[in-house]
């Protein structure tokens, strides 16, 4: 029975994984975070992946990077700014970085 639970778990996660992945990139888009941001290419800020690599295993990192979007920060990645994020709410801006840091 327990494999039988273990089993349906990871099938429902594999379904629904691609759909809320879907789900932040499509929030990306609409929050214009692709101006600056590429899923594996540094633009003006950098990649989605290198932010990934840099803050895994992070207790912190979703906090602090979600204040990042809100506010804005300077010198982590060189010496282009990232402006602050009216448009993100608080909580969009932690599924942003949930998001983001999955992208390794």
């Amino acid at each position: 029975m327990k494999s039988l639970m273990a089993g349906t778990a990871l099938l429902t996660i594999a379904i629904l994984a691609p759909v809320v992945a879907f789900a932040n990139g499509a929030l990306a888009e609409k929050k214009n975070c692709m101006g600056c941001h590429h899923m594996t290419d540094r633009r003006v800020g950098p990649a989605f992946k290198q932010i990934a690599t840099r803050y895994a295993g992070q207790a912190d990192a979703v906090d602090k990077l979600a204040q990042k979007v809100l506010k804005g920060g300077a010198g982590s990645w060189g010496a282009v700014p990232m402006p602050e994020n009216r448009q993100v709410s608080p909580a969009e801006a932690r599924q942003l970085v949930q998001w983001v840091l999955l992208q390794k």
